[in-house]
C-alpha cells in the first residue's frame, strides 16, 4: 500500500467516494465523527478498526466519549494524505455500518 503523498486533486477525487468525511483546514488529514447506539457498539467498532489498522500498519488518531468516536486520518511520514488513509476510511465506513 502506497505511502506516497496524494495531491489535492487525488484527495478530492477519493473524498467523493466517502460519506461524512471532510478534509481538515490544512489539507493534511481527513476526519469524521461516528455515532453509535451506545458505548459497546462504539468500542466494538474501534476494536474492529484497530485489528485492520495493525494489519495495514496504519493507525488512526481517534477519541471515544460514550457513543461517539472522533477520527482523524493522516500519514505522518508523508506529511499529508496517502492511499492508506482512504483505505482506512473505507474500512471504517463499512465497520460502522454493522455496529
Amino acid at each position: 500500500m502506497s505511502r506516497e503523498k496524494l495531491d489535492s486533486k487525488e484527495v478530492l477525487a477519493l473524498l467523493q467516494g466517502l460519506d461524512g468525511w471532510s478534509v481538515i483546514e490544512d489539507g493534511l488529514a481527513i476526519r469524521r465523527t461516528f455515532k453509535f447506539a451506545g458505548f459497546a457498539q462504539a468500542f466494538g467498532f474501534m476494536a474492529e478498526c484497530a485489528i485492520f489498522a495493525e494489519k495495514i500498519d496504519h493507525h488512526p488518531e481517534w477519541s471515544n466519549v460514550y457513543r461517539t468516536v472522533e477520527v482523524k486520518l493522516a500519514t505522518h511520514s508523508a506529511k499529508g494524505l496517502t492511499q492508506l488513509d482512504f483505505d482506512m476510511a473505507v474500512f471504517m465506513d463499512k465497520a460502522a455500518s454493522h455496529h
